[in-house]
């Protein structure tokens, strides 16, 4: 079977992922997907979903952006924030929605324009893949 290792960094975790064989991540241009034997290089993330196949089965994550690392069968993702759809609470998420969205209704000048637009776009996220 072609496989590849998969580690994922964030500022307050390691998770090894151990042998992967399919990952698809949220590029700054839209997703993308990595194989074994994929090119070497470092790639930007965006909010979005993170998919994660092994032995056929999927797991579904969540994440705030962040980078990629390729390189020999190795994948390193440096992540600012990472949930797995099973440890979403449904009901945060979309209190966060509803949060978010009245941030960009309301005149608070203290919160800049994009900053409510990220808070909207990861509350959104967080709740899509919270169903999956």
């Amino acid at each position: 079977m072609n496989v590849f290792q998969l580690e994922i960094v964030t500022p307050t975790s390691l998770l090894d992922q151990g042998k992967i064989s399919y990952l698809r991540c949220p590029g700054l241009d839209g997703s993308f997907g990595i194989m074994h034997n994929h090119r070497e290089g470092i790639i930007a993330l965006g909010v979005g979903e993170i998919k994660v196949e092994t032995n056929g089965k999927v797991k579904w994550l969540a994440t705030s952006g962040g980078f990629v690392e390729i390189s020999q069968n190795r994948v390193k993702m440096l992540l600012e924030t990472v949930e797995a759809s099973k440890n979403i609470d449904t009901k945060r998420a979309e209190e966060a929605l509803k949060r978010a969205k009245n941030r960009r209704v309301g005149s608070n000048k203290n919160i800049d324009e994009a900053r409510r637009d990220i808070a909207l776009l990861r509350a959104v996220n967080r709740l899509k893949i919270s169903k999956k």
